[in-house]
């Protein structure tokens, strides 16, 4: 029987979870609230947080899942990418309990995390795995990237932003509507109440299966700019039409490279992971696809889009099969590749 027990504090979430045989045996998450006021996450704060919080999520994952420290086979912990502050909580926090308990450390790649969060295992009898290889679109706040999967450790990233992340280009437009932090979600919120084609924002011309967000949030910003002149309480009256323009763009743009990315390779399994995949408006034009282009599609359940530990913990939980294990003087990374 293999238990593994994940760490994640890559930015400002502390998680841990435990995985036994692939089933996901508890989940843990503590999110701090305190950097909603600065509409962004402090990094000095976050690390500070986390080490108030990681000891009592290690404590309750365990307990939740009715295992002891003790029956533990190995600890992962996120390596990277992330905040360094962040990272190095986790990071020395599996160190600490590595050495207690003897037992070995695995990192893991934050990225990999998010795309192997399609392989938890809620049940024994669990099969919505995706099947090798397949195509997956990681999308959250600090990447934009579609990623050909090969296996568990074999994954090559065929195109990615070259400036700005898609979850980046909602939270900052939203911030510039005055919507608060973070925006996605209430940018997603709205726009189910507003009308898509009510403003022509620009697109990208990025060659291959390369993406860019920041021309996008440019023109975004000159709209609201004179459009302002001409009526100051322009954003107001036009906000869920704002909203699900900008919603309605930025999906396009990334499911027209998805879409040929799945084209040319032949290949019509096809995931999508990270925080932008909680977006209803993405899920949707996912389903589009599936119906269109004869997609098997694998959607996340929303408590596997933002970070979380379980990711980590699945992660450890291959690699620890295959042997693979992580040095006592590993240092995390802030940035890290495919």
């Amino acid at each position: 029987m293999v238990t593994i027990i994940g760490i994640e504090s890559s930015c400002d979430d502390t998680a841990a979870a435990v995985i036994q045989d692939g089933v996901l045996l508890s989940s843990i998450i503590s999110s701090q609230k305190v950097h909603e006021s600065y509409g962004g996450v402090v990094p000095e704060l976050a690390s500070r947080a986390h080490q108030q919080n990681i000891i009592p999520v290690v404590d309750q994952a365990l307990k939740k899942a009715g295992v002891s420290k003790e029956d533990l086979s190995a600890i992962a912990f996120t390596r990277g990418p992330g905040l360094m502050g962040s990272l190095l909580v986790g990071t020395s926090f599996a160190k600490g309990f590595s050495s207690a308990l003897n037992i070995p450390m695995i990192d893991v790649n934050h990225l990999h995390g998010h795309v192997l969060a399609h392989f938890i295992k809620e049940t024994k009898d669990d099969n919505h795995q995706p099947q090798y290889p397949f195509l997956c679109l990681l999308v959250s706040g600090g990447n934009s990237q579609i990623i050909l999967v090969k296996s568990y450790k074999e994954m090559e990233m065929i195109g990615q932003t070259i400036d700005d992340a898609a979850g980046e280009a909602f939270d900052k437009c939203a911030k510039v509507m005055g919507l608060g932090y973070p925006g996605g979600p209430i940018v997603d919120k709205l726009a189910k109440e507003g009308d898509p084609t009510k403003f022509r924002l620009n697109k990208p011309h990025i060659p291959g299966y390369d993406y860019s967000f920041s021309g996008l949030k440019t023109s975004f910003l000159y709209l609201l700019r004179d459009e302002l002149k001409k009526d100051p309480d322009f954003i107001e009256k036009n906000k869920a039409d704002l909203c699900a323009s900008l919603q309605k763009t930025i999906i396009d743009v990334l499911m027209e490279k998805l879409r040929r990315a799945a084209k040319d390779s032949g290949i019509s399994e096809v995931a999508v992971a990270g925080g932008v995949s909680a977006n209803s408006g993405l899920r949707a034009a996912f389903e589009d696809h599936a119906r269109r282009y004869g997609w098997k599609i694998h959607i996340p359940p929303f408590g596997y889009t933002t970070d979380n530990a379980a990711m980590i913990a699945i992660s450890g939980y291959f690699k620890y099969l295959d042997g693979i294990f992580c040095p006592i003087d590993a240092a995390p990374f802030s940035r890290v590749s495919m």
